[in-house]
This record gives structure tokens, sequence and C-alpha cells, in this order.
């Protein structure tokens, strides 16, 4: 183990390959502080109703706050959120498709002439497929209706 005198230690590559990180953490976390402080220093606090109501777009709140929601909403919300995150995994398919879809090694970027493989292309159709079937399920059961 190498220990390091007063004038080594940023020469240690760990150090330095993290030390642009450090710095920039310590500089959002002090810049946060440093935000947050000066906005409570310099706030005037004047409490009025209208302040403290509930603001709905220029529209004046109707009801309570804590009403309940369907089932539904929360379905609709979630199945949203999982055909959207998985259609986010065809970002690195699109990057590699060209890798993906030689059958040897890439020469200058290109596949060379007779090398061309089906592969990328059809495991981005089964993963398609897969999604289609999932998406006729939730749609033949109803869970995107909104009644």
């Amino acid at each position: 183990m190498k220990f390091f005198t007063k004038s080594e230690p940023f020469r240690d590559p760990i150090v330095t390959a993290y030390l642009p990180i450090l710095l920039l953490l310590g500089f959002v976390a002090l810049n946060a502080v440093l935000l947050v402080g000066v906005s409570h220093l310099t706030v005037r606090r004047r409490p009025t109703a209208e302040k403290a109501a509930a603001y709905e777009s220029g529209i004046p709140a109707l009801g309570d706050a804590r009403e309940r929601f369907s089932v539904k909403f929360y379905m609709v919300a979630m199945l949203f959120i999982i055909f959207d995150i998985e259609t986010v995994f065809m970002i690195p398919w699109g990057v590699y498709f060209r890798q993906l879809s030689c059958g040897t090694a890439m020469v200058d970027g290109a596949c060379p002439a007779g090398r061309i493989s089906f592969f990328g292309l059809g495991e981005m159709l089964v993963f398609i497929a897969i999604l289609l079937v999932g998406y006729i399920y939730v749609w033949k059961k109803g869970a995107l209706q909104w009644d």
C-alpha cells in the first residue's frame, strides 16, 4: 500500500477521477442550502385566506382534496408507466442495431457484404410482439376505460 506525502494525494487515479464529481456535489449542496437560507431570511410573511387556499388552475376548489379516486385511474396511470418504460428499452436497441444486424465484426462502421443478419430486427420484433400481447390483454380486460 502506498502512502502519500502532503504534496501527492491528488496524483492518485481514484482521487483524480472522482474529484470533479465530488466538487460538483459539494457545489450543488452548498448552493441549495444557500438558496433556501437566503429565501428564508428575506421573505415577508403576510398570510391571508386567499394565499392559504388551494390553487386549482384559477378555478375555485371543488370539494375536499382527500376525496377518493377510482381504482381505474391508478390502473391507467400504472399501465402508462409500464408501457412507457418498456418503450424506452428500444433506445439502446436503436443505438446498437447495426452491430446486432451484422454476422461478423463491422469494418469501418459498415457490415461486410453478405454478412447481414436479421438478428437485431427479429429481437425487436419479438419484444414488440410481447408488448402487443400485453397491450391487447389489458385492452380486452377493460383496464384502459375511465368509466
